[in-house]
Order: structure tokens, then sequence, then C-alpha cells
């Protein structure tokens, strides 16, 4: 680990906030230019009830990052301060941040765990329980949500319109498909690794070490391997309550993420617009669009994101303000991670790496 170190940190440099911001905002003024229309600000309503809503958007930011926090000091049983989760929190977000959403932030994620004082092979296994917690939570979800609504124009993209079309020629449910099975797939993989062979783990990463590159590491991905045997242990004689715990935790901050996009209609368009179930069918949509950001090439979804917003809320927002509350739903859900970010990698550097 402390051999990567170098490549790592190089990985998480402030400055590349720069690259996804401009990628975003020039995505969004060409939108916002291209469909442009002076009458579009009379569909926004601004009043004290826009600036609660407004606040309630970025109240549910905190929630979800607070419910992380509580995660990650519960899988490490408090041995993460709370400054330390938080810390630990707000790296993992913003190397999401600045990297592919193909890639996202876990793999440093261990990185940053160990250098607040958990060993290396803990951190790997504390990382795999939130992945397999963060899956459980959509595996559940999704479906759930889809008896509920009981309506196929979930996949609706753009102005396309569903009626009289059979599920199986609607390529976004085959994509959401597609990308359930991806999911179901990858958490019965690390659930077996985890918590039923985590030995098969081992072998699996010394089998990797053995490649030329790599080899030199070898070693201490055998010791990492050990402690993640001992740490697997740990978390199956877990009693069901600390499992509930932590499930409800992943549930609460991913809920409260995605009910930002309702509380900024809400802050805009007010309660005249849309019924309940419409902000079910919108909460819905946003399973939808997370698959599909999986798969952007640019760092943190930059573009893209701001793109598939707009195309699967334009059905149900007035026509042309879709960039504009897409925009909003990224400075609430995304830029503040950039800048609590750039405050935080210098000092956290200082701190683990620069003997003064």
């Amino acid at each position: 680990m402390a051999d990567n170190s170098g490549k790592i940190l190089k990985s998480i440099q402030p400055g590349k906030i720069t690259l996804p911001i401009i990628i975003g905002l020039a995505v969004t003024a060409y939108f916002l230019y291209k469909e442009f229309d002076p009458n579009i600000l009379t569909s926004f309503s601004f009043t004290v009830q826009s600036l609660f809503w407004f606040f309630i958007s970025f109240l549910m930011m905190g929630i979800r990052d607070f419910g992380y926090i509580i995660r990650i000091r519960l899988l490490t049983t408090n041995q993460l301060s709370w400054r330390k989760a938080f810390n630990v929190i707000m790296l993992w977000e913003f190397a999401s941040a600045i990297t592919p959403s193909a890639i996202g932030g876990t793999g440093v994620a261990i990185f940053f765990i160990n250098k607040e004082g958990i060993k290396v092979g803990r951190s790997t296994a504390v990382v795999m329980v939130t992945s397999f917690l963060d899956e459980l939570y959509f595996i559940i979800t999704f479906p759930l949500i889809l008896l509920f609504i009981g309506r196929t124009d979930i996949f609706t993209f753009g102005d396309s319109l569903m009626d009289g079309m059979p599920w199986y020629k609607n390529q976004f449910f085959m994509f959401a498909f597609i990308g359930y099975l991806l999911k179901l797939c990858y958490t019965i993989v690390i659930s077996y690794g985890l918590f039923f062979n985590p030995r098969g783990l081992k072998w699996l990463l010394l089998w990797i070490f053995k490649l030329p590159i790599i080899r030199r590491w070898r070693p201490q991905a055998n010791e990492s391997g050990s402690d993640l045997i001992a740490t697997s242990q740990e978390f199956k004689r877990w009693p069901f309550k600390n499992w509930f715990k932590a499930f409800i935790a992943t549930s609460i901050s991913w809920t409260a993420r995605y009910w930002i996009v309702n509380t900024l209609i809400l802050a805009f368009f007010g309660f005249e617009l849309l019924g309940w179930n419409d902000h079910i069918l919108i909460f819905g949509k946003q399973l939808v669009m997370w698959i599909m950001m999986l798969v952007s090439p640019t760092p943190g979804g930059s573009g893209f994101a701001e793109w598939v917003f707009k195309e699967f809320l334009a059905s149900m927002i007035p026509i042309g303000t879709g960039m504009a509350l897409a925009f909003m739903w990224r400075l609430v859900s995304y830029y503040p991670y950039l800048v609590v970010g750039a405050f935080i990698v210098p000092r956290w550097i200082r701190k683990h790496f620069i003997s003064v």
C-alpha cells in the first residue's frame, strides 16, 4: 500500500476538479443556449416556499453523508472517530467526483481508510461490505418501486412515449434490466467471497499478484488476504441488529440522495405541478438514471449526468426547464464535493505524508 501511495495521491490532486467543472458547465451552457426561451422564466416560482425546499435539498445531502459516516463507523467498530469518518467519506466522494463513474472512488477508499489507522485487509473488507450494502439497497428497492408504481413510463426517455409499446421493445427497460442483473451477480459474488469463501478471495488476490508488474507486492497481498479472512469471520459473527443498523443507514443515505430531485421540483414548481404518485415515479426514474450514469466515461459523470437528467424528466416538467433544473441538481449533489475535497485533500496529505 505504501508503494502505491504516490500513484493514489496523484489521482486525487485537487487540481483535477477543473476538468469535471468545465465539462459540466459547458454541456449545461450549450443546452441552456439551445433551449433558451424568455417565457420559460414564468414556469419557475421563487417564493419563501422555494427557499425552504432549496434548503431541504442541501439538508438531504447532509443526511446522505451522515448516513455514510454512521455506517463506516459501525463497520469499523467505531475505530474511526467522527472526524476521521467525515474525512474518509469526503475524500471518497471527492475521488468519485473526479474519476469516471465507471471507476468511482471505491479503489482509493481502501487507501483512505487504511491511512486512518485501519489494517489493509480490514479496510478492504469494510469497502466490500459498503459496496454489498449499496447494491443490496438497489436490488431490493428497484423491483419494489416498479411494483408500487405499476407504470412502464419509468423507462421513457426524452419525448418518447410508451403507449402500446411492449416492454421487451423498450431499449431503456432492457438497459435497466441488464444493469440490474449485473448488479445482482456482483452482489452474489461479493456475498460468496466475503461471507462463505474468503480464502477463495485471498487465493484470487495472490494469483493476481503473480503478475510480473506487481509481484514485488505479493507478500503484502498475502498479509492483506489474511486480514481479510479474519475480518470476514468477524462480519459473519455480526448480530442481526448490526446488519440492520448498517442497512438502515445505507437506505437513508441513498433515499435522501434520490429525493433531492423531488425537493428541487417542489422548490421551483411547487405542489401544483406533480402529484405524489409522480414524485414516486421520479424517484424510480433516478434508479434507472443511476444505471446509465455508471457507464459514463467522464469524471463524476459530468456532462453526461446533466443530459440524462434532462431527458429522463422531459415529460414531467415544463418544456425548456430540464437543463436549468439539472444544473441546480448538480449544484446541490455534485459540486459541493469538489469544493470540500479541494480543501480537505491538501490538509489530509500534509497530516499523513509530510512530517513537520
